[in-house]
Order: C-alpha cells, then structure tokens, then sequence
C-alpha cells in the first residue's frame, strides 16, 4: 500500500511530498536531487538553524517588517526545531547545492508548515505563514547557511569538547601529583634518555590538554562574526540594516557564545577563513589527544615483554585466540578518532580553498557537517579516555627502577666529572658485558663510592643543579 501524498508547489511548479511531511515542493526537490550519502545535518546544526530563525522572526516583529502575530507564530514553531523535536522532518542530504540552499528552504518549509498546523490550517497552504515571505523574511540562503555553521560549531566547541577536555587535563593532572615520585628512564629517538619522574611526563600531557582549553576558546572566537545580514552577496539587498547585528545580539544570549555582526559581509561570506582557523585549532586539539593516547598505550606494552612501567584499566578480552590478551583498547578508540578529525580538517581545508568562487562559497555543507562530526567525535573520545582510561591508570614502580638502572644514560652524569669520552667508555663496556653503569663504574674505581652514588641518584637527574 502507497504512502499518502499531497502536492505542493513551488516557483518550479509542483511537486509531491509525503502527506505526513512538513517539508515542501522545495525539499522534495532536494531529496529527490541528492540521493547521494545518506548522511544529514545532525542535531547542532539543526539547532542552529532553529535559533536563526526565532531569533529573526524576533527582529523582524520588533522592526516592523514581519506582522507581530506571524512572528509568534514562526517563534513557536522555531521552538520545536531548536528542541529537536522536528529533526525527522530535516531530510536533505549533505552532499547538495554548496550554498546549502536546499537546507534552508528545509527550514523555512519546515517551521513555516509547523506554523500552520498550530494555527490550524491547512499545511502546505503557506497561510497564515509563507516559507519566503516571513520565515526567511529578510535572509537569503548565502548568509543563514554560514551563520549556522559558525552557531553549531561554537556552540559544539563550548557545550562538548571545552568541558571533554578540561575534565582529561584535571584527570591528567592528579596522575601528574600521584606520580610525581616515580623515577623513569626517559626516551629520545626511541632509545633510552635521562631518566624524567613519570609526574613530570603526566605533567606535559596535562598541559597538552590545558593548552587545548585554550585552543577551544580561540576557535569559538574565530568563528564569533556571523554573515547574518548580508543575504545574497554581502550588500544586504532586502534587509533592514539592523537586522543582522539585532539578531546576532539575541543568538548570543541564547548560546552563551558572543557573537557578533561581520565586520565586513563580503569577506564573512565570499570566504571560510574564520572557519578554517578554527578547524585547525580543532586539528591541532586532536594531535594533542594522539600523542598522549599514544605514549600511555607504549608506556602500558607488554605487560611482561614490553615497556610495562604502567598498567592501564583492563576493559575488555583482546583476543578471540589468545586467552588473557588484554589490548589497550581505549588508546586505540582515541587514536582512530583522531585520524577521522585529521581527515575532516583536510576535507574542509581543500572545500575551503578550492570552492569559494567570487561572491560565495559553494562547499558550506560538506564543511559544516565535518567540523560538528569531528567535535562530536573528539568530545565523546576525550570523555570515555578519561573515565574508561586515564583514571584507573597505575604505576608500576619497580618496573620503572629496574629500567632506570638498566639503563646506558646513566653515565651522562659522569661526564661532567669524568669526561665525555671516559663516559662514553664506560657505557660501551657496560652494553657489551650485560653489565649496569654503575657496576662498571665501582669496578673501573672512577671516582670514589659515595661520590658515584651521589652522582647516579636518578632522582638529581630529574631536576636542574643549584
């Protein structure tokens, strides 16, 4: 049995729609123009586009330009898409017009219908509340699609990943005071180093994560100017010349984020390099995740054949065929997260260089989607690591004494007093006989026992001299 149907219209003519749908003759035509991915705007984003348009439904009353009642109207049902209630009903795939046209007549139909059948009357009508005329009423799809990528993202930058990563860091830093007694070797190149604590190398992560606090910040601030009230090209042609700095003041109260009218139009519309600023802040987040995700799992090998100088939480079997085999599967979650946000960086990075074209960019969608799926990504990996990872993580102290001990860069405290090359004696014979640096030391008798001891403290090594 055949789904029931209406027919709407639209400047083209009509068009078929699902009787339940409260998109019209423009997003069917979108629909059925892009069968392409599958892949839809998700909840930020479709967010953003309801508090766009309430908030200029608002302006627009308070100007004059739309009549009071039919704003309420518009507000109301704006409401329900900014509360993710009509999330169904947003059905345009990703990959479409690259203004993200199709998207915005999905809202204004949307809200514009929902309109109608709160007041009820007939949907698809456009009585009492028109698509064009009154929801989209001072806009154009060139400056509400990039206003909606600079609100999704800042508000998935603030309310996702800021509070992700500053819960990592201030897990960082507990392990960073826990183990700040712990002596281990270092490592450069992959060889071993001077010996460091395990508190100070907690430390440096720690700071990795505060610095990606940081880097949030500055990546909400580079997305803060909105192209709201530029509508086609940047001019304003059919818009009141408060309206986009009236409707940029109501979004930041409702977001919390202090955005602000675009300086230039042109610039804010014609070009995405706010938008690539902060995606590459949100890259440069990522690698931060992945050098620390990856340091933990090798600090965590083995556990008898490897580095072991810690033990992370057992959270799963690792293996189908090796019974026992416990994988450091969290560390292995983060690192693929941060292929696919290095991925969604280079896809906005060449959308972002090779699309904008005079006066409009035409890769909004695809930039849009991958920015907020790779905030939501990093944001969920960032929170599981955390709790699932980082703190259960224990230390294994006389692993790393043991290692400490082994190790040939102990001599480089010698060298100061013995000399380079007598040091660099010493460490050869100790690799070649299997023996410690301080056995060969007391045997060669280089300087006296109390003094040697002094000197192979790995503890003063982890800290300048007075």
């Amino acid at each position: 049995m055949s789904e029931p149907t209406r027919i709407e219209k639209d400047s083209m003519g009509e068009m078929t729609v699902p009787a339940h749908a409260l998109w019209g003759a423009s997003t069917q035509r979108a629909v059925e123009n892009f069968p392409i991915s599958g892949y839809r705007f998700g909840r930020r984003y479709i967010r953003a586009l309801g508090l766009i348009k309430q908030a200029a439904a608002m302006v627009n009353a308070e100007l004059g330009v739309v009549p009071k009642d039919k704003c309420e109207m518009i507000a109301r049902a704006a409401d329900e898409v900014i509360e993710g209630r009509l999330d169904d009903h947003f059905v345009v795939d990703i990959f479409q017009t690259g203004s993200g046209t199709s998207t915005n007549m999905n809202a204004n139909e949307v809200i514009a219908n929902r309109a109608i059948q709160m007041a009820g009357g007939r949907i698809g009508s456009k009585d009492p509340v028109h698509p064009n005329d009154h929801v989209n009423q001072g806009q154009s799809s060139n400056d509400v699609i990039p206003t909606a990528m600079h609100v999704a993202a800042a508000e998935s930058l603030r309310q996702d990943l800021l509070p992700a990563v500053e819960k990592m860091a201030a897990a960082l830093e507990v392990k960073a005071r826990a183990f700040d007694n712990v002596v281990k070797i270092g490592r450069t190149h992959l060889q071993d180093a001077t010996p460091i604590r395990l508190g100070q190398e907690f430390s440096g992560y720690a700071a990795q994560m505060r610095m990606a606090v940081e880097r949030c910040k500055r990546a909400m601030h580079a997305l803060r100017e909105l192209p709201l009230g530029g509508t086609a090209v940047g001019t304003g042609i059919n818009t009141h010349k408060q309206f986009g700095g009236r409707v940029a003041k109501i979004l930041s109260e409702k977001t919390g984020v202090e955005f602000v009218e675009a300086a230039n139009h042109f610039e804010a519309q014609h070009a995405k390099d706010g938008f690539v600023e902060a995606s590459g802040l949100l890259r440069a987040i990522a690698i931060s995740m992945s050098k620390i995700a990856n340091d933990i799992r090798f600090l965590a090998s083995g556990p008898r054949c490897g580095i072991g100088e810690i033990s992370i939480p057992e959270t799963q079997p690792g293996s189908s065929i090796m019974p026992g085999k416990v994988n450091p599967v969290m560390c292995e979650m983060v690192l693929q997260s941060v292929a696919h946000a290095i991925g969604a960086d280079a896809a906005i990075t060449h959308a972002a260089a090779t699309m904008g074209n005079f006066d409009l960019h035409v890769g909004m969608p695809i930039m849009a989607y991958h920015f907020n799926e790779s905030v939501r990504i990093l944001s969920s990996a960032a929170r599981v690591f955390t709790d699932r990872c980082v703190s259960g993580i224990e230390v294994n102290q006389q692993r790393a004494e043991q290692l400490v001990e082994q190790s040939l860069a102990m001599c480089t405290s010698l060298a100061p007093v013995i000399g380079y090359d007598n040091a660099a004696a010493i460490a050869k014979e100790a690799f070649k006989t299997g023996k410690t640096v301080r056995q060969v030391a007391l045997e060669k008798g280089v300087v006296a026992e109390d003094e040697l001891k002094k000197l192979l403290d790995p503890r003063d090594m982890t800290h300048p001299t007075e």
